[in-house]
């Protein structure tokens, strides 16, 4: 069973819908209990930063999370969801999760440049052999909304990298059983398809050990 966190900032219904595709049982719940006991755990989000962390503590899940992470249970965080496991924000006040050391960034605004980056863009894979890539030919498109980006302190954690205008960002971070896009998988045709494919093979793998 795969535990689909609810803090009423993601949009659930269609990472749902993506995860069932790929033959997976997402169960959406804001239950810390049933995070405790699900294989694995996805953290969605669409919205803004402060709302997010604030809303995840509120229902009692940062801890949760934080607990989920740490057991070495399959986590993936999309595009909010990867934001708020960084310790701060220039969207907001609020501290995030603090899983991830780093600073979630907006974009430099530059002549020509589109804010927020919305629309299909190129990933470069940073750790090309992680298993959320398996199967990903070298020119993956996917898609995009966001204005704001992560920077990790540690440049290992970068699992892909984005080009919007003339800045190259973090678009997906990974170690070990945590992994995070700021992409949405769910929109992003059979390119993110197989990455929850991935994904799922994963957590079934984890579950057969």
């Amino acid at each position: 069973m795969i535990a689909v966190v609810d803090y009423d900032m993601g949009n659930l219904h269609s990472v749902c819908k993506g995860l069932e595709k790929v033959g997976a049982t997402p169960h959406v719940t804001d239950s810390p209990k049933e995070i405790d006991r699900a294989d694995a755990v996805v953290l969605p989000g669409v919205g803004s930063f402060d709302p997010a962390v604030q809303h995840l503590r509120s229902r009692g899940l940062a801890e949760p999370i934080k607990a989920a992470i740490a057991s070495g249970k399959p986590f993936l965080g999309i595009c909010l969801g990867l934001q708020i496991l960084f310790e701060s924000s220039e969207e907001g006040t609020e501290p995030g999760l603090g899983i991830v050391a780093g600073t979630v960034r907006r974009f430099h605004s530059e002549p020509g440049l589109t804010i927020p980056h919305m629309g299909w863009n190129q990933l470069h894979f940073n750790q090309p052999d992680i298993p959320l890539w398996q199967s990903l030919s070298a020119n993956n498109w996917v898609y995009f909304v966001h204005s704001y980006y992560v920077d990790p302190i540690d440049p290992r954690f970068c699992a892909a990298s984005v080009t919007h205008g003339t800045q190259t960002v973090t678009a997906a971070i990974a170690q070990g059983n945590l992994m995070a896009v700021q992409f949405h998988p769910e929109k992003s045709s059979a390119t993110g398809l197989q990455i929850l494919s991935n994904f799922v093979s994963q957590v079934r793998v984890t579950v057969n050990c």
